[in-house]
């Protein structure tokens, strides 16, 4: 039964190569963001399979809830700071008018 664990860890760390692409030559930011979220998620994965396999579930249950908190606040300020900081999301728009007639320059 190990086995299976062991090359499903295998299939997901060569599965973790898709975003980590995403993450490096990402043509945006968000692209980023995402690819290094997708990573997190498979790592947490992954440290609940090695607890598997080291018939420890319990140590590594909770070092992969850590992880995971912190992988969620970590994206949750990198997209504050990309959103406040860097004008991530910042669409132009118009002034609004309050009334229909031209402002006086």
């Amino acid at each position: 039964m190990d086995q299976v664990f062991l090359y499903t860890g295998i299939y997901l760390c060569l599965l973790m190569t898709l975003p980590l692409y995403r993450a490096i030559f990402g043509p945006t930011v968000p692209d980023r963001m995402i690819g290094a979220n997708a990573i997190g998620s498979i790592t947490t994965v992954l440290l609940i399979l090695i607890g598997v396999i080291y018939q420890r579930v319990d140590m590594f249950v909770d070092i992969a809830l850590a992880y995971a908190t912190l992988n969620f606040i970590a994206v949750l300020a990198a997209s504050r700071y990309f959103q406040k900081r860097k004008g991530l999301y910042d669409y132009r728009r118009p002034p609004k008018r309050t009334s229909g007639r031209k402002p006086i320059e």
